[in-house]
């Protein structure tokens, strides 16, 4: 597959790397476009902080089951878009564990309980960036949406998930373990799903057909309206990372269903 062929359909200059994993090593198997370039991973960003948690965790500094509120909501609860609270600060909130709410205001929340007087940034720096060598990263603002490096370093990110890098691969199957599994819920952009399945930070694909393709059930990860993605299967062992200079529209949902089956098929192939 040529490098043009790889990224047929995506508007803008992207940036993709298709990537495995084999006797715990990375292994590349096809990218294109400025991989060094540092963009918004708008709420892709939730995946770095979902893996700061871990770390967190493996660390004995919280539990996913601890209350972080408001109302009583967990870690866990909060982490999974189960918390009740809406998108934003002020939007209507639901009965704990009753739906699967989108809510960029709970990872916010969970992360200023996390963090004290500290700022988010250097927590993430400490626990996520650091330690993973992913040099051109940075929390810019909010953590929910608000992450900006290199497709290179959602390429270390995702490979850490893969191989639970940091954290142990018990505290890693925990977060990419559908949580509350029977919930309902919307993905932004693709829709209402019954179930809507979610992990304790990264999405689920579970039963939905939307971004994921034909991915299994039990792969994982999350896309951001800057039009990035990290997908991932640790059965597997494979993953793609893409980043874009084009935001999120009606030509992601048209096209990334159909081309995240194909880039499976490229890598799995390989």
């Amino acid at each position: 597959m040529s490098n043009s062929q790889l990224v047929d359909g995506w508007p803008g200059a992207p940036g993709v790397v298709l990537f495995r994993v084999r006797d715990g090593n990375a292994e590349r198997i096809d990218e294109t476009g400025d991989l060094h370039d540092v963009r918004s991973w708008a709420s892709v960003s939730k995946m770095a902080v979902a893996l700061a948690f871990g770390v967190e965790v493996d660390w004995g500094l919280h539990e996913f089951t601890q209350d972080f509120g408001p109302h009583g909501a967990t870690l866990a609860n909060l982490l999974s878009h189960s918390s009740g609270l809406g998108l934003e600060e002020g939007d209507r909130e639901v009965p704990i564990a009753t739906q699967r709410v989108y809510s960029n205001v709970g990872i916010d929340h969970a992360v200023r309980v996390a963090v004290g007087d500290r700022e988010p940034a250097q927590w993430l720096d400490e626990r996520v960036f650091t330690p993973l060598g992913m040099d051109t990263t940075q929390l810019r603002g909010r953590p929910c949406a608000d992450v900006h490096g290199s497709t290179e370093d959602l390429v270390t990110l995702g490979v850490a998930w893969l191989r639970a890098d940091g954290v142990s691969v018990a505290t890693r199957n925990q977060q990419i373990t559908p949580y509350l599994p029977e919930l309902s819920g919307i993905v932004p952009g693709f829709g209402r799903f019954n179930p809507c399945a979610w992990g304790l930070g990264p999405e689920l694909r579970g039963t939905k057909e939307h971004w994921m393709g034909d991915w299994p059930a039990q792969s994982f990860g999350h896309f951001g309206q800057s039009g990035a993605m990290l997908l991932l299967n640790a059965d597997e062992q494979i993953g793609l990372a893409a980043t874009s200079t084009e935001g999120f529209g009606p030509w992601a949902v048209q096209l990334w269903p159909g081309w995240t089956t194909t880039m499976r098929q490229r890598i799995l192939s390989t």
